[in-house]
C-alpha cells in the first residue's frame, strides 16, 4: 500500500473472457450450464475499489462475478493503515492490515494468495487436496494483522484469523466450509537482497488452524456442526529471484507447504480412515518477458500427502503431480504503449499436464480415466481499466 500525498481513491474493473478444453471430456459437466468439455465462460468480471483513504489509510477491495455459479460474490479485500519511520541508520514502513484470506497481505508473489498461476481454469479437475493456507479460509474469515519492513529488507507479519458469520458468508456468497474454533494465528518472516539489477528473497510463514464441520438446517442451509474440531497446522516456504535489465525480466520462484492434520471431528464422523494425516504442495515457476510484451512461464507442481482411503476414495491418495507451460502477450504492455496506463489487455494460452492424478497415472475415477485425460488447454482474454 503506497503511503503518499495522492488523495484519489481510484475504481477500476477487470474483465476474464476463457475457453477450456481437457483431452478428454469429463463424465459430467464441470459446473450447471456448461458441457463435459471445451467451454467459453465469462470466468470473472470485477470491480475494485483501491487507494488512498487517509494520510495513513488505504484499501483495496474486490467483489467478482462469475458464470459458473452465476453469482457476485466478494473476493479478496485489504484494509491497511500505514506509516514510515526512521530509527537512527534504519528506516521502514509499519502499520496494521484488515484483511479476509490469511497471506492476501503479503507484498511477495510467492504467498499462496498471490503465486502461479495468476490465472487458471474453474472448469478443469484440479488438486484433489491442499494445504488449509491455499485458499482454504478464503472470505471466509475475518483477520487483523501487524506488519514491518526494515530497511527494504526484513518484513515481519503476525496476526490472527476468526470465522465470519455463515449469516454474512452466505450474503456476500462467499461459502462455508466450518468454523474455525477460537483464533488462528499467522506468521511471515522474510529477507529480501536487493541485487544491481533484480532482488532475491526468501521466507517463511505459519497458520495453525482448528476447524469444525459443516451441518444443514432444514431447509438444507449450510450451519456450524457442533461437537470435536479438526486441526490444521501449515508451515511454508517460499523464495522468489528477480532479474531486470533493459528489455529483458526473469522471474524464478518457489512455494512448499507442509501441513500436519488431527482429524478429530472428520475421523469421528466417519469421514476419513486416520485420526493423523499429512498433506504437502511444492510449486515451482520460472518466467521470462520481453519489453513487458512477450511472456513464457514454465511451472511444475506436486501435491502429495498421507494414503486415507475414506476421506480421497477411489485409491485413498491425494498425490497430483505435472506441470504448467503459459505464453502470453500484452499489445499495450510498455510505458510507452498505446492509451497507457488506460489499455490493458493480455492473451493468454496455458497447458496443464497431470503425470499423477489422486495417485494413479491409469483409471483415475475407476472408469478408465488416465491422469493424462486431465491434461488441459486454457485460453483467456484479460482485460483491465
Amino acid at each position: 500500500m503506497k503511503v503518499g500525498d495522492d488523495t484519489n481513491v481510484p475504481l477500476s474493473a477487470m474483465l476474464v473472457e476463457s475457453f477450456t478444453h481437457t483431452q478428454k471430456a469429463q463424465t459430467s459437466p464441470p459446473a450447471s450450464g456448461f458441457g463435459s468439455n471445451n467451454n467459453v465462460e465469462l470466468q470473472q468480471a470485477s470491480l475494485f475499489l483501491a487507494g488512498r483513504l487517509s494520510d495513513h489509510l488505504g484499501i483495496f477491495a474486490q467483489a467478482t462475478y462469475s458464470q459458473n455459479g452465476g453469482v457476485l460474490g466478494w473476493d479478496n479485500a485489504d484494509l491497511r493503515y500505514a506509516r514510515t519511520f526512521t530509527r537512527g541508520n534504519h528506516s521502514g514502513i509499519w502499520g496494521i492490515s484488515l484483511n479476509n484470506n490469511p497471506t492476501v497481505s503479503d507484498v511477495f508473489n510467492t504467498a499462496p494468495a498471490w503465486s502461479f498461476p495468476y490465472m487458471a481454469p474453474d472448469l478443469a479437475p484440479g488438486a484433489p487436496a491442499q494445504p488449509i493456507i491455499i485458499g482454504g479460509l478464503a472470505g471466509q474469515v475475518i483477520g487483523v494483522s501487524g506488519y514491518t519492513q526494515l530497511d527494504g529488507k526484513w518484513y515481519f507479519e503476525e496476526g490472527v484469523y476468526r470465522s465470519l458469520s455463515v449469516a454474512f458468508t452466505n450474503h456476500v456468497n462467499a461459502g462455508y466450509d466450518g468454523r474455525v474454533i477460537g483464533a488462528a494465528p499467522y506468521l511471515r518472516v522474510n529477507y529480501t537482497w536487493n541485487l544491481p539489477a533484480g532482488m532475491f528473497s526468501l521466507g517463511g510463514f505459519g497458520l495453525d488452524v482448528r476447524r469444525g464441520l459443516v451441518g444443514a438446517d432444514l431447509a438444507g442451509n449450510p450451519i456450524a456442526q457442533a461437537g470435536p474440531s479438526d486441526h490444521f497446522r501449515d508451515i511454508g516456504l517460499d523464495a522468489n529471484y528477480q532479474y531486470a535489465k533493459g528489455d529483458h525480466a526473469v522471474t524464478v520462484a518457489g512455494l512448499y507447504v507442509d501441513e500436519q492434520q488431527t482429524l478429530n471431528a472428520t475421523y469421528a464422523d466417519d469421514g476419513s480412515s486416520s485420526l493423523h494425516n499429512s498433506l504437502r504442495s511444492l510449486n515451482i515457476k520460472g518466467s521470462y518477458w520481453y519489453r513487458n510484451t512477450y511472456g513464457a512461464s514454465v511451472a511444475a507442481f506436486a501435491d502429495n500427502g498421507s494414503s486415507d482411503l475414506t476421506l480421497y476414495g477411489n485409491q485413498g491418495s491425494p498425490n497430483t503431480q505435472g506441470g504448467i507451460v503459459e505464453l502470453d502477450y500484452n499489445p499495450f504492455g510498455e510505458a510507452t504503449s498505446w492509451h497507457q496506463p488506460w489499455a490493458n489487455l493480455r492473451v493468454g494460452l496455458q497447458y496443464t499436464v497431470y503425470t499423477r492424478f489422486s495417485g494413479l497415472v491409469h483409471n483415475v475415477d475407476g472408469a478408465g480415466r488416465k491422469a493424462s485425460g486431465n491434461d488441459t488447454m486454457y485460453l483467456y482474454v484479460w482485460t483491465a481499466i
